[in-house]
């Protein structure tokens, strides 16, 4: 069986940290039909979001004295891993910067937060009790592949291959070329049935921040909320 998001290795959740929920909850249920609703079996009772019955991240507002302040509004995303320690001391290593020491969140696991040599911030996820996201193959609005866009991006993957073991699979590592983020991050591409539809119902809400471009024949949208949150959208391959 191929290897999938989720799995070991691979990308397995994402956190979007926001400070208009109602706005930010407004603009993807429109767009994408995420659905975002409080976790009522979760004891903190997070707001999370879901597609089709299956949730695919979380939400944190970052009007909580946590954050410090001035904190933008981004994505976090999270890598599943064997061993949080260890593979963030190989990360250091190879010249990664440590955000966020190592540690326990929780009975859900144990994590640490990571700017990579290229200048991506990732999260390292070391699941217990909490394992991630988990929805059936091909699941419109659910998540798709991830991608890296930087400016050295066969050094990325050698990064990660080192860091971690092995790269992940289901990720993609593309050169910047002014069409992607203006600095070196981790997207999220979002399958769907019709990335022109979802493109036109995020103009209908006056976001007029849709950008295209080409992958290998098909076309993918970038989609912007009000808040700067994008992602990428992308036909379903069956």
């Amino acid at each position: 069986m191929p290897p999938r998001l989720g799995s070991l290795n691979e990308f397995c959740w994402m956190d979007l940290k926001t400070r208009d929920l109602p706005g930010t909850a407004a603009f993807f249920a429109e767009a994408l039909g995420w659905r975002f609703a409080v976790d009522e079996e979760d004891w903190r009772k997070a707001t999370k979001v879901a597609t089709g019955g299956h949730f695919i991240g979380g939400v944190s507002d970052l009007a909580n004295p946590v954050y410090p302040s001035g904190t933008p509004a981004h994505v976090a995303y999270y890598l599943a891993v064997d061993d949080v320690d260890r593979r963030t001391e190989a990360a250091t290593k190879l010249g990664a910067r440590v955000v966020v020491a190592p540690f326990d969140a929780g009975d859900q696991g144990r994590m640490a937060t990571l700017v990579d040599p290229m200048g991506a911030a990732v999260s390292l996820w070391q699941p217990c009790r909490f394992t991630g996201w988990t929805f059936p193959p091909h699941l419109a609005g659910a998540p798709h592949r991830m991608v890296l866009t930087c400016d050295q991006p066969d050094e990325a993957r050698h990064f990660y291959r080192q860091a971690m073991g092995t790269p992940p699979e289901c990720a993609d590592f593309v050169a910047a070329d002014g069409s992607g983020p203006a600095v070196p991050r981790w997207e999220l591409a979002v399958g769907v049935e019709e990335p022109h539809h979802v493109a036109g119902r995020a103009r209908d809400q006056g976001r007029d921040a849709s950008t295209w471009f080409d992958e290998a024949g098909h076309p993918v949208a970038r989609i912007s909320s009000p808040e700067g949150l994008t992602f990428q959208v992308r036909r379903v391959r069956t």
